[in-house]
């Protein structure tokens, strides 16, 4: 069985004060304790779901139904695992099936984004979801974040409006449909592309840096990481694994094994993230780009 290679790459600098991918309103910005929590739905996990998010070494405990929101304001039915990885069924089923073909090995081909690829991006700008003034900025630095890097062979074109369907990745603001969290949410690659829709939420009251730092951590999802404290959750306080079984993630060569308290990946970020990879980030984009 293959399993998720874990870019050590940090979320943002560890602080007494910890906010989630996804917190809860009424917990002020500058005393948030993450926590993941178990979700229940409506409607029942079957099985077969449960073995696949196993298989890819996801945390089966931390699954639901939920409604997506595209940009435009229709909606469909996605699994929702560990808070905020979003995939289809199908999409789930194909990364598993692939991850056994694969002699356990973490990621292949199809669960990168293809070598040398020049990402369309596009920040969203119409509607009730369209991203602030300070949001597009934010975007911008993130995007600049990649962009700047040497020795990594993908890159980003990033353009501003609301035709995203042609694009490889949309970023845009989903608090109208999360009201109560702050923070976002993506998927894994597929098929030599990253996961298209990139949300964000509840960010208003933060930083530019801070809007930068949860921007930056979920494109970095979108092009094939983990959460670099899988293994504990460290960043927000805990002791828990993602991962099933304690089975765990192959670590990327060069990146320390153990806790990395500045990796932009971190689970939970704080009020005083300054988005920026630290160098175990980078080197963990030049080992698998």
């Amino acid at each position: 069985m293959r399993k998720f290679k874990m870019g050590l790459m940090g979320f943002f600098a560890l602080s007494l004060v910890f906010v989630s991918c996804s917190k809860d309103e009424n917990e002020a910005p500058t005393t948030d304790q993450a926590d993941l929590t178990v979700e229940t739905s409506q409607k029942k996990i079957p099985k077969e779901v449960r073995e696949a998010v196993k298989a890819l070494n996801l945390n089966s405990d931390y699954i639901k139904y939920d409604t997506f929101h595209f940009p435009d304001g229709t909606t469909e039915e996605r699994l929702f695992i560990e808070k905020d990885i979003i995939l289809t069924e199908d999409q789930l089923f194909a990364m598993a099936e692939a991850a056994e073909e694969n002699d356990g090995r973490q990621y292949s081909t199809d669960n990168l984004v293809s070598q040398g690829r020049n990402i369309s991006i596009i920040g969203y700008t119409g509607g009730s979801q369209a991203l602030s003034s300070k949001e597009q900025t934010a975007l911008q630095w993130a995007v600049n974040n990649y962009n700047r890097l040497s020795g990594v062979s993908i890159s980003f074109s990033l353009t501003f409006g609301t035709n995203y369907q042609s694009k490889d990745m949309v970023v845009y603001n989903n608090t109208v449909n999360n009201p109560s969290g702050a923070g976002g949410s993506a998927g894994f690659p597929s098929n030599g592309l990253p996961y298209k829709f990139v949300q964000i939420y509840g960010l208003s009251g933060y930083s530019t840096n801070v809007n930068e730092h949860v921007i930056t951590h979920e494109i970095g999802h979108s092009v094939g990481f983990r959460h670099t404290d899988w293994f504990s959750r460290q960043s927000c306080g805990q002791n828990s694994n993602e991962g099933d079984g304690g089975v765990g993630a192959n670590h990327v060569d060069g990146t320390p094994t153990g806790y990395d308290p500045t990796s932009i990946m971190l689970a939970c970020f704080s009020a005083s993230a300054d988005g920026e990879f630290n160098s175990n980030d980078i080197i963990a984009l030049q080992e698998l780009y």
